[in-house]
């Protein structure tokens, strides 16, 4: 199984809007008050589509058992989807994560069907932030395990 890209929604926040100077700069703000809660952070590495630039983002992850991790494809709510997730789906074989000091390669799947609404009823109780995005959009919000290849 790998990443399967989903519909884009029909509506959803405004960020998609937001210029990214500013999105750069909330982003980073977002980042520092989740290290200040104590929020468990992963910088992920991905393979651009289109670019074939490496990029990295930060985000919140969740247990997924030994070697697993569970990331969120919220993009706040907005009708479509991270350019993170869009290059999971098209480079599903050039994807990093670091925790830490440790750097590693895996290989990410979504979740679907009962695992996924299961994971996701998990994911809201413990960050019910996510349970707000998914009101604010008609997409479902992808949910994918990364799973170390080492």
């Amino acid at each position: 199984m790998s990443v399967e890209l989903t519909p884009r929604g029909t509506r959803g926040s405004n960020l998609e809007k937001m210029p990214r100077p500013i999105k750069k700069i909330m982003f980073g703000l977002l980042t520092f008050m989740m290290r200040l809660g104590r929020a468990r952070l992963v910088y992920l590495t991905t393979v651009g589509a289109r670019s074939g630039r490496n990029y990295t983002v930060p985000l919140q992850w969740f247990p997924a058992g030994p070697d697993a991790w569970l990331v969120v494809a919220s993009y706040g709510g907005s009708a479509r989807h991270p350019d993170w997730y869009v290059n999971l789906a098209k480079n599903p074989d050039k994807v990093w994560i670091q925790i830490g000091k440790r750097k590693l390669k895996v290989r990410p799947e979504s979740l679907k069907g009962g695992e996924r609404l299961e994971v996701w009823q998990r994911i809201v109780s413990e960050a019910p932030v996510y349970a707000g995005y998914q009101e604010k959009t008609d997409r479902e919000i992808p949910l994918v395990r990364l799973r170390s290849e080492q």
